[in-house]
């Protein structure tokens, strides 16, 4: 075991192991370390631990100093310059027409060199460009070419889960990728879907897949035999994340049957099943037996339920269709409408022809008394009625005309 300290540089998510030597270090202190691009000031990542010696690299270089309030003044000072020279940076690029991306600066904490962070699809002669920050800059250049994953690392973002890309967050190194993996977790194959910020494969695909590994080894491989409760069939799919597996069934009557049973289940043909499969068929058969039972006693119910709804259909009485039924008509309306126009029409039938028989007033006044008479009169009168009906057919009226009034017809 080695007792070494992690210290961590701006922002990236790897953390690098250094001897701490006898210093009295503590998690967030300022530590300047000599690497391979100089002397760097980083941020200890808690307190000194001890790791096996197969975790680090040899040779592990010592911490150099604690950082003192001189050289955090000088790191703040030269990184509010990093943005300066970020745009003096984009100038010169476009002055010479290079094919290339800016990605990040980075100054040393102590200003003795500058370093250029970009990415280009081809290799890029650099040369005068270099010259020309040296002498803007008035310091060391060193342009580094960068590949995406590592542009995606320092820029960060988030990713389709909602939260900091990995490699951002805690990542220390790029691990290979493979779609192969994305066709073993039975994930879509669109590289919409599968394709991380930087437009590779996204890095998490390879936390599982040895998970995965590990199941598709205990579970049969597809298009062979094995032995099922419910007999001999073809295994068709296998679920790693719910450890099951696809049977093709081929039942008695000829029918073909698609079950699933848990992989431990199952066995070679002609070997015994495990205990496991026959315990869990023999409660299958009693909930079988349940639901039968259960089915057959509530169709009885349901049964029962008709039946007595049918008797009780006619002794239902119907109280509210009763007085429903005399609120539809409008009794009060109907009286008075009849009623207005019997006291409106006969006056008029009365005097209308009291107007146009002038002469003849004494003759309409005896009908009243003619429809009086068979009321009060025996049996033994009706023939003068008869006669009387006779003399009022003599009065006769002609058809008027259109425009005259009616003339009485004259007796002949």
């Amino acid at each position: 075991m080695v007792k070494v300290i992690g210290v961590k540089f701006k922002t990236s998510g790897r953390v690098y192991y250094f001897d701490p030597l006898d210093l009295p270090v503590k998690a967030d202190d300022g530590m300047i370390v000599e690497t391979a691009r100089g002397m760097e000031y980083g941020e200890v990542q808690g307190e000194p631990k001890e790791v096996d010696e197969s975790e680090i690299v040899a040779p592990l270089k010592p911490v150099v100093r604690i950082a003192t309030d001189e050289d955090k003044r000088l790191r703040a000072q030269y990184a509010a310059k990093e943005s300066e020279a970020y745009e003096i940076c984009l100038e010169k690029i476009a002055a010479h027409e290079l094919d290339m991306k800016l990605v990040d600066v980075e100054y040393t904490f102590n200003g003795s060199k500058v370093v250029f962070y970009f990415t280009a699809d081809e290799r890029v002669d650099f040369r005068e460009l270099v010259k020309d920050l040296a002498y803007a800059l008035k310091t060391r250049i060193e342009l580094r070419q960068i590949g995406v994953r590592d542009e995606a690392k320092m820029l960060g973002g988030l990713g389709p889960c909602g939260r900091l890309v990995c490699c951002k967050s805690f990542l220390d190194d790029f691990r290979p990728v493979s779609i192969k993996m994305a066709k073993e977790q039975n994930l879509s194959l669109s590289p919409t879907k599968i394709s991380g910020l930087c437009g590779r494969l996204m890095c998490c695909l390879q936390y599982e897949q040895s998970a995965y590994e590990a199941a598709r080894s205990k579970m049969p491989k597809p298009g062979k035999e094995v032995n099922t409760v419910d007999g001999v069939g073809v295994v068709v799919e296998n679920n790693a994340i719910t450890e099951r597996t696809k049977v093709r069934l081929t039942m008695e009557d000829g029918s073909i049957d698609i079950r699933e049973y848990p992989y431990t289940h199952l066995s070679l043909p002609g070997e015994p099943l495990p205990e496991e499969a026959l315990a869990a068929k023999k409660p299958d058969a009693a909930k079988e037996k349940d639901a039968d039972t259960q089915f057959r006693r509530e169709a009885a119910n349901n049964t029962r339920r008709n039946n007595r709804g049918q008797q009780r259909k006619p002794e239902q009485p119907k109280p509210a269709q009763e007085p429903e039924q005399p609120q539809k008509a409008k009794p009060a309306q109907k009286p008075e409408q009849k009623q207005q126009p019997k006291s409106a029409q006969k006056p008029e039938q009365k005097q209308q022809p009291k107007q146009g028989q002038k002469p003849e007033q004494p003759k309409p006044a005896q009908k009243p008394e003619q429809k009086q008479q068979p009321k009060q009169a025996p049996k033994s009168e009706q023939p003068k009625q008869e006669g009387e009906g006779q003399k009022k057919q003599q009065y006769r009226r002609r058809r008027r005309p259109n425009n005259g009034p009616k003339v009485p017809e004259q007796n002949s």
